[in-house]
């Protein structure tokens, strides 16, 4: 690996020894390997996280900007995606 840093991480006894299980069993090289690919795994995770929460500030925004609340009819707007839901699976 060319491009590295070193840096050092704490951990809990148990991580720790899941760790050392993970490479005596041949599954990772070494601790540096389990690291990596949990990092990787942690990045897609956070990366999701980071889209889905400028999704909902994105839809947060158009809601308030859409106008002032108004009282909905629960029940009719319920009824109306029942509808909606019988139509679109009516056309399959």
């Amino acid at each position: 690996m060319a491009n590295v840093e070193k840096v050092s991480v704490s951990m809990t006894p148990q991580h720790a020894e899941l760790l050392r299980d993970a490479v005596q069993s041949g599954a990772y090289a070494s601790g540096s390997e389990v690291v990596r690919e949990a990092m990787r795994d942690w990045s897609a995770k956070w990366m999701q996280k980071r889209e889905d929460i400028a999704k909902l500030r994105a839809m947060w925004a158009e809601g308030k900007a859409s106008g002032p609340a108004t009282d909905v009819d629960f029940g009719a707007a319920l009824d109306e995606a029942r509808e909606e839901l019988s139509a679109a699976t009516d056309a399959r």
